[in-house]
């Protein structure tokens, strides 16, 4: 450990989660999408929003373009930029969840470990996994944003399912073949899950 982290001495705040909860009358969560490029991630998890938001939770979506474009520009897509910028991501969620927010995190997120790493950071609790299951075929037809393509070419490297491969987790929470079900039906999959895992009961 370096002198100057040996300085760094967190802040404890007087307002506690379990207060930020009942004001917003639901637990926190972090739903985490995985899955390939094209596979449908960030639009089930923006249908998912909006059920939420039609009862009254309070959320956050966290995106893989949106987050590199800002908080993760620095970062490239070798093997230890994709991990770092999974461990960012998964700091960011964490501090959200503290806020008392429902956090929807869509991200290829490819590694194990580094799924397991963010679910640590989260809790066993707060953490769902959301496995949007969808063949490369598939990813590969839609390539909404001419990534493969470019990928094919070589123009793209480390990129998963091409040049890099995504390990599927061995026990996500919810699965979705988001290529047999719609994305109205995908979300609802993932809302039923979650519904009662939101309720606060007499824990707070």
């Amino acid at each position: 450990m370096t002198t100057e982290k040996l300085h760094i001495i967190p802040h404890n705040h007087d307002i506690s989660l379990a207060e930020r909860s009942k004001m917003k009358d639901h637990k926190p969560l972090l739903i985490w999408f995985t899955g390939l490029s094209g596979s449908g991630k960030s639009t089930i998890a923006n249908e998912l929003e909006k059920r939420l938001f039609d009862v009254g939770v309070h959320t956050y979506i966290l995106d893989g373009d949106n987050v590199r474009k800002g908080l993760n520009s620095d970062l490239d897509f070798t093997e230890k930029g994709r991990i770092e910028n999974i461990r960012r991501i998964g700091e960011v969620s964490n501090l959200f969840l503290d806020a008392g927010l429902v956090v929807l995190s869509a991200f290829v997120s490819p590694f194990r470990s580094d799924r397991s790493l963010v679910k640590k950071l989260a809790g066993d609790g707060n953490y769902i996994e959301v496995f949007v299951d969808c063949p490369l075929e598939v990813c590969e037809a839609r390539d909404v944003k001419g990534l493969y393509k470019k990928a094919r070419k070589g123009e793209i490297s480390n990129f998963t399912g091409i040049s890099s491969p995504f390990e599927e987790p061995l026990n996500a929470d919810v699965t979705v073949k988001s290529d047999v079900l719609s994305v109205q039906q995908s979300a609802e999959k993932v809302y039923q899950f979650i519904e009662s895992k939101l309720r606060l009961r007499n824990e707070v």
